[in-house]
Parts: C-alpha cells; sequence; structure tokens
C-alpha cells in the first residue's frame, strides 16, 4: 500500500476496495452494474413517481418546476466539473497504487471529481426540492453510488466527497433563479392542453378569489337583488 499509513484517504480506499477481493463474483458483478447503470436508472424510477405525486398537490406547476430543475442541476454541475478535473489533474488510484482490484477496466480520464457523484446527488438534491420523500431517497441513492465508485477501484474517497458537494451546491445554490425561470412555463403549460403534464386532472389548484357572481366551483350565484324581484312578482 503506498502512503496508506499516513494518509486516510489512501487506506480508506483499500479498505472499501477491499471488500471486492473477499467478496463472492456475484456481487462485485452487482455493484459493477448498480455502480456504473443500475442507480442512474433508479432515479429514472424516482422522477416518474415523484412527477406523478407532485402533479397532485395544491400548486402543482411549482412542484413539476422543481422537478424539472432535477435534470439541470445535474447537467449544470457536470459543466461545472470539467474545468475542476482539468484543473486538478488527479489520477485514477489504480495508476498510482498498486493491488487495487478493478472491476470497471478503461477508466483513462482524471479522477478528481467523480462525474457519478456528482449527477447523482444533484438530481438527488433538485429531487428533493421537490418531493422531500423522494428526495431523501434519492440522497440514499447518491451516498450508495459513491460507496460503489470507492469500491469498484475507480476513485478515491475524496472523489466521490468532493462531488457529492459540488451536486449538492450547484442544485441548492441556483435553485432559486432556476424556479424563477421554470414555473411561469408550467404554469403556462397548466393553461394548455398539454395541462395534464403539470397537473392531474380534479387536482386542486391554488387558491384563487372568485369573480363577483360566481362561486368557487365556477357556477353563477343568484343575485339578492334578482331575489327581490322575484318575490315581488
Amino acid at each position: 500500500m503506498a502512503g496508506g499509513e499516513t494518509n486516510p484517504d489512501v487506506s480508506l480506499l483499500y479498505d472499501i476496495n477491499g471488500i471486492a477481493r473477499s467478496a463472492p463474483g456475484w456481487v462485485d458483478r452487482t455493484m459493477e452494474f448498480v455502480g456504473e447503470y443500475g442507480i442512474v436508472c433508479g432515479f429514472a424510477v424516482l422522477m416518474l413517481c415523484a412527477w406523478w405525486s407532485v402533479r397532485r398537490g395544491k400548486d402543482a406547476p411549482a412542484g413539476v418546476a422543481a422537478l424539472l430543475w432535477a435534470p439541470l442541476a445535474a447537467g449544470i454541475a457536470l459543466l461545472v466539473n470539467i474545468p475542476i478535473r482539468g484543473f486538478v489533474r488527479r489520477p485514477r488510484p489504480f495508476l498510482d497504487h498498486h493491488g487495487l482490484d478493478v472491476l470497471v477496466p478503461g477508466k483513462t480520464d482524471y479522477s478528481f471529481v467523480s462525474d457519478h457523484a456528482t449527477l447523482t446527488m444533484a438530481l438527488a438534491v433538485g429531487l428533493f426540492v421537490a418531493h422531500r420523500k423522494y428526495g431523501l431517497v434519492g440522497i440514499g441513492l447518491a451516498v450508495l453510488e459513491g460507496f460503489s465508485r470507492v469500491y469498484l477501484g475507480v476513485h478515491y474517497p475524496t472523489d466521490v466527497v468532493g462531488g457529492l458537494a459540488l451536486g449538492t451546491a450547484v442544485a441548492l445554490l441556483l435553485a432559486p433563479l432556476a424556479m424563477m425561470a421554470l414555473t411561469p412555463l408550467t404554469r403556462w403549460v397548466a393553461g394548455t392542453r398539454a395541462a395534464r403534464l403539470v397537473r392531474a386532472p380534479g387536482a386542486a389548484g391554488p387558491s384563487v378569489v372568485p369573480a363577483a357572481g360566481v362561486d368557487m366551483v365556477g357556477e353563477e350565484r343568484e343575485s339578492p337583488l334578482r331575489h327581490d324581484r322575484d318575490l315581488a312578482a
């Protein structure tokens, strides 16, 4: 272990990746699928479930706008990571440290920060803004994604921590601006034939002040003056 005695980042890398060396082959194959594709697919299912739920909320267009922000935040976070990787230029751990069990070969780009950790945490935090229950599940999946990258031998633990922090920062700091831009769009869609994309049929809308002579279900109220004229007749 090169430098593992004094570097906690490297020693933790060997400890987590060491689990792969003693695990059965099917566990390694499962972790490889989960770490590369499975968790990202899980987020697609979470987003669909959250969309189905927020469409029934009191202010469905705003909820859908927050949900739209999640993948946009992930894309922006990945773009922000490009200059970070180019500036830090940290090699993959298996290039500097021998004895690692690398389960995903062929990784030749820089290590810091982890794209997978950045992507999944930005999705999770954006999802949390839209729907807390599904967002908490997403945060758990993002942490699992980070663990899997170290388990697979392709990232240091600090690569993962950096990715989780970057995804969180982008999703939270830009959320107010994103909501200002996206909410008017989803409110506009709610008034078109595509309204079902942002509001489920029968879902309660935001509170409104009824117009004179019209009750809250859109039926005309009888005018007191008209009622008096009917009695006089």
